[in-house]
């Protein structure tokens, strides 16, 4: 049947063993040289690929493999290419051309935990991922994958030979040692994450045979897929690795670690892998560099294209991952570029300069649609492109409805002030003063862009410019002016002075100004300061801050997956949130905390069965109109101006395509198939 298909497609081949398969040609998205597309978009499986271009692959290293690889502390001495790829590699077609190798990819981050994560999507792999489309899944890590029918079991078969950085097998074991001894294990992460639950209860996961992996899910979950094709949080981990140093799973796991200066093995664990999932935690090297040297490597092995060579404060440097397991058509295994070098800068004013100096090949994290002119104004003489695209997530205000200040939470909990401070917000002024008149006047609404059964008034709810309104409200509510002195007090009398704290990296500096000055307008007097993303972040989980200012938003194919957006405190860490105090409730079973409103109760319940329905179906209509209703109805985040944002390249950098969104949610770079763009200079 096999040899058959060739035969009829008329392929230049013999069906004999005896003679060779045609090389195979150098195919592109620019140039497909007659070859079809294969079952998923701009990729193939190896064998789907020999089969329509009528060909066999021979595959290719970058000459200076050998070099990286020793840069790579803990690597053995490399074997030949055949035995470094899986017996099946994923085969891209790049957008423009066959690329070259060299080279160093030069980026910005703001610190090591902040605005990095533009950057790790650069060399991030899954599962699955999402095409540049934003629509289809496609295989990445994982050859491909099965539902059952409702939904209550997902397998995935993965890539025989498929090997770490390290030359180690990446098998099923791998990703059920993810699950059950990091994610699920409370001496590593503390409390599981909510996207490794379905409904707040656990899966459990079955190693079928070494490439075949199951997730047996206690309630239909549809989204989990999109999950892993969005997540920077990977579905796997290097058991042979990492599980020497699990108690769970060798018996000697803390002797080993106590020879290396550990307490004990989860304390190695958390240097490699952090307290969480989050992959720009500090290594040893940083976090341990008295005890780094005693361990096997630098850093933990990786499917990722390139692995972590140096690690400090002021920035991080990584190779090329000799065991990488995609080839571009010509065989050449990717990714072409050898190292990346990542330089901390967290002035916003200091990393506009860089890019204006082309001292950067790519960047779109931080870098927001006030510092558009001075970029755009730069491009021929700095040889580079910027595109304005939109956005998905738009800045947000938030108060704190749980503050440790009674009075201001009294404040803050009252609704008319939260409808009082939302159309106190001239939109139109931001737009045209903040925007240059790009964006769009909007409220918040948690899914974004908007599916049907969205009621369009929700985006315009108390969204109008009312500073009437807005003074009457405040009045009927006690927060008046009582000593005359032009600025309003708390009901009590007290002196009422709202503090914005706020970063770059999250919400424009411009944006924030005006709204300070249009609360202030109305005579609550506000104040706002800049901060570094790690100041704002930990101000945000003590819960000291009065007003949360950061962008937020998801699209529905996440939300299926993720239920943070609608669980308090309403998102994770690293995004916006409030109410810490009622997540704290929530959390706890109201052992601690504060007891939320019922409306919070009822969108926690809402988004669980939302998740569990068939999108589209009557039952997923009604539930996503009243999660939408509730959270847009009490204004717990008041929205402002949605606008597009820069993403910047220098045009040495090929293999570049167009983004279809300025965007976190589908993981930044994820979907453009990063691992062949190469440098041209």
């Amino acid at each position: 049947m096999y040899k058959l298909f060739f035969y009829a497609a008329g392929a230049a081949c013999f069906m004999t063993s005896a003679v060779a398969l045609a090389a195979c040609p150098a195919v592109t998205m620019q140039d497909m040289k007659g070859v079809k597309p294969g079952a998923f978009p701009q990729q193939y499986e190896q064998a789907e690929f020999e089969q329509l271009a009528s060909c066999k692959m021979a595959f290719a290293e970058n000459p200076s493999i050998k070099a990286l690889n020793g840069k790579i502390r803990g690597n053995k001495a490399l074997p030949l290419l055949a035995e470094r790829l899986p017996e099946e590699p994923l085969v891209y077609a790049p957008y423009e051309s066959i690329g070259k190798y060299g080279g160093t990819f030069d980026v910005l981050s703001n610190a090591t935990e902040a605005g990095t994560s533009d950057f790790l999507s650069t060399r991030h792999v899954n599962l699955v991922r999402y095409a540049d489309d934003l629509k289809t899944i496609v295989p990445h890590v994982a050859k491909g994958w099965k539902w059952n029918d409702d939904f209550t079991q997902l397998t995935f078969i993965l890539r025989k030979g498929h090997k770490w950085s390290d030359g180690a097998l990446f098998t099923a074991d791998d990703v059920k040692f993810w699950y059950d001894n990091l994610a699920l294990d409370t001496n590593v992460i503390k409390k599981a994450k909510e996207y490794v639950l379905v409904a707040g209860k656990p899966m459990t996961v079955d190693v079928v045979d070494p490439q075949t992996v199951r997730f047996n899910l206690p309630s239909p979950k549809p989204g989990l897929l999109a999950h892993f094709a969005t997540s920077y949080a990977q579905g796997f981990q290097p058991k042979h690795f990492l599980g020497r140093y699990h108690p769970g799973i060798n018996k000697d796991a803390d002797k080993l670690a106590q020879a290396a200066g550990f307490k004990n093995g989860y304390e190695v664990i958390q240097a490699y892998y952090g307290n969480s999932d989050w992959t720009d935690t500090p290594t040893p090297l940083l976090a341990h560099p008295d005890k780094a040297a005693k361990l096997p490597a630098d850093t933990m092995p990786t499917l990722e294209s390139y692995i972590l060579t140096k690690d400090t404060t002021e920035g991080r440097h990584l190779v090329a991952n000799p065991y990488f397991f995609i080839v571009d058509t010509a065989g050449n295994q990717l990714p072409y570029i050898n190292e990346q070098d990542e330089l901390y800068i967290n002035e916003n004013e200091v990393r506009i300069l860089k890019l204006v100096n082309a001292e950067v090949d790519y960047k779109s994290q931080s870098v927001q649609l006030p510092s558009a002119p001075i970029l755009l104004d730069g491009q021929e003489k700095g040889d580079y492109k910027v595109d304005l695209k939109p956005t998905i997530s738009m800045p947000v205000f938030s108060f704190n409805v749980t503050s440790t200040d009674m009075e201001k939470r009294k404040v803050f909990g009252n609704l008319k002030f939260r409808q009082a401070m939302s159309v106190a917000i001239n939109r139109a002024e931001i737009n045209e003063t903040a925007y240059f008149g790009l964006g769009q006047a909007k409220q918040y609404v948690p899914f974004s862009p908007q599916p049907e059964f969205v009621d369009p008034k929700w985006s315009q709810h108390f969204a109008q410019f009312d500073p009437a309104l807005a003074k009457k409200l405040l009045d009927e509510i006690g927060v008046s002016d009582k000593d005359g002195d032009g600025a309003r007090e708390l009901p009590n009398g007290d002196k009422f002075v709202l503090n914005i704290q706020f970063a770059t990296q999250g919400i424009d500096g411009p944006l924030v100004e005006l709204v300070a000055q249009h609360w202030t307008n109305v005579g609550v007097k506000t104040t706002a300061k800049e901060v570094t993303p790690d100041e704002y972040r930990s101000a945000q989980s003590a819960n000291q801050l009065d007003v949360g200012a950061w962008k937020k938003g998801q699209p529905l194919a996440i939300v299926l997956g993720t239920n943070e957006l609608f669980v308090a405190p309403f998102e994770n860490y690293f995004a916006h949130r409030t109410g810490m105090l009622w997540g704290e409730y929530l959390e706890t079973d109201g052992k601690a905390g504060v007891k939320p409103p019922a409306y919070v109760i009822e969108i926690k319940d809402d988004i669980d069965a939302f998740q569990s329905t068939t999108v589209g179906s009557d039952k997923s209509n009604k539930l996503g109109a009243r999660l939408v209703k509730n959270m847009v109805e009490n204004l717990l985040f008041i929205g402002t101006v949605q606008a597009p944002n820069p993403i910047y390249h220098r045009n040495a950098l090929k293999n570049f395509v167009e983004f279809k969104t300025w965007s976190y949610e589908y993981y930044r770079t994820y979907p453009y198939r990063t691992h062949q763009w190469y440098l041209d200079e």
